[in-house]
């Protein structure tokens, strides 16, 4: 395995650096001058390299485009406090993205390589990553079969490569959703657990659909009852049923998220019940109707926390008290941001400091 100072660095001769707005980071537009990029050949990976970000030249017969061999990771680097870069639980997103290679019969990368990309990376594209409050820097790593057949099979071989690019807030107001109990996102046995593209390509339709009816987004529910609660569009998702934090427990249906797993400890840190169990529809409804539901919310990388204002349940809108200084979800956000961007200790050793 290549070292850190073993990756092979080719800086830009033109920097967009001076083109950004940083008052208007529209999320996912902007992209960092620099990618990482490794090859996976002859059963091995290859020399990794640090390149001026642009296009690849892919053969039209690449099978990722065909059979669907491809997954990616979100993560984000912080602005800290002292003027150091933070990347966020590296060694939890690896953890994933190692269950996602490993179901989607990838090859997985060694966990050095992995984070000295990201570090090197960060090194090069530090100037980056935003110092405005709320910002930070997205990192996408992803893989994806790049041999060029069209015959249905694994493929032999992959290209690894992680890009960049800075981000603000991934929605400006709370949200307004849906409980979908026509399509699902995912069944037992299949790879909801997995972050594959094609998890995000078939969840589209029915979120488009919830869109034109006037809905942000959408929650999942159950393949087999259309019942239970599992996620929410690009998120996890959290609610607060009679003062404790609930949210639906971790199956092979429900992607095991970063941030879910942040909040949850951070409710412990805060003694604030928790608890991880099946969710209901119809305990929803009650909820809302005898007072106990009085909060729910997003939980992601790119959202972080994304406050819920409304849920329509068969049909009928329910709307939840306005989130106040004072919510357990403004109480783990605060938490988690003085964490990431250096305000507080890092008690659980989460960040990555460059």
């Amino acid at each position: 395995m290549e070292a850190i100072n073993e990756i092979q660095v080719i800086k830009t001769k033109f920097s967009r650096l001076s083109q950004i707005n940083w008052n208007q980071l529209e999320f996912g537009k902007l992209i960092s001058d620099h990618m990482f990029v490794c090859k996976f050949a002859n059963g091995e990976w290859q020399k990794p390299q640090i390149v001026p970000y642009g296009e690849l030249r892919l053969s039209p017969a690449t099978l990722a485009l065909h059979y669907g061999q491809s997954v990616f990771e979100g993560m984000k680097a912080f602005y800290m406090e002292n003027g150091s870069i933070n990347i966020f639980r590296v060694e939890k997103h690896y953890e994933r993205l190692v269950r996602s290679l490993f179901r989607m019969c990838m090859p997985i990368m060694p966990q050095e390589l992995f984070t000295d990309a990201l570090e090197q990376l960060m090194r090069v594209d530090r100037a980056w990553v935003p110092k405005m409050p709320g910002g930070a820097l997205y990192l996408r790593p992803f893989v994806f079969a790049s041999e060029s057949r069209f015959g249905v099979k694994v493929s032999d071989e992959y290209h690894f490569i992680i890009f960049s690019g800075p981000v603000g807030p991934y929605y400006q107001k709370p949200l307004r959703v849906k409980i979908e109990k026509d399509f699902i996102r995912a069944a037992r046995g299949g790879t909801g657990a997995t972050k594959c593209s094609g998890n995000y390509g078939g969840a589209f339709f029915p979120t488009q659909l919830a869109r034109e009816e006037g809905f942000d987004q959408v929650l999942w529910t159950d393949a087999n009852e259309h019942e239970y609660i599992e996620e929410s569009g690009t998120m996890n998702v959290m609610f607060v049923l009679d003062g404790k934090l609930v949210t639906p427990p971790l199956s092979d249906s429900i992607l095991d998220g970063v941030t879910r797993d942040s909040l949850l400890q951070l409710a412990r840190d805060l003694n604030i019940p928790a608890e991880e169990r099946p969710v209901s529809s119809s305990e929803l409804r009650a909820g809302f109707k005898n007072g106990t539901l009085t909060e729910a919310f997003g939980a992601g990388t790119a959202a972080v926390i994304a406050p819920i204002a409304s849920i329509n349940i068969d049909g009928i809108d329910y709307t939840l008290p306005a989130y106040t200084a004072s919510s357990i979800q403004n109480r783990l956000k605060e938490k988690l941001d003085a964490i990431r961007y250096g305000r507080e200790e890092d008690e659980h050793g989460w960040n990555s400091m460059i």
